[in-house]
């Protein structure tokens, strides 16, 4: 599995470290991600999501049981 988001797709991005003197050298910005243990009571199981912190604010806003719905449809999840 890539370093990405499962719930939001975060993943990571390119741009420039800029030293003191304006010197330019690529970095990389990655996602804070976390792997996290979900209870599902419509599974009635846990499942393991690998997602960023802004994701896990977005199951906490939105819902687990809307997230797997989501995943789901997007072919995601098994």
């Amino acid at each position: 599995m890539g370093k990405t988001c499962q719930v939001l797709g975060t993943h990571a991005s390119f741009g420039n470290s800029v030293s003191h003197s304006h010197r330019k050298t690529r970095r990389r910005f990655r996602p804070n991600l976390q792997r996290k243990r979900y209870w599902v009571p419509s599974l009635n199981r846990f499942i393991v999501l690998q997602v960023s912190a802004k994701g896990i604010k977005t199951i906490d806003r939105r819902g687990i049981e809307a997230v797997v719905a989501g995943l789901r449809a997007r072919g995601e999840l098994g």
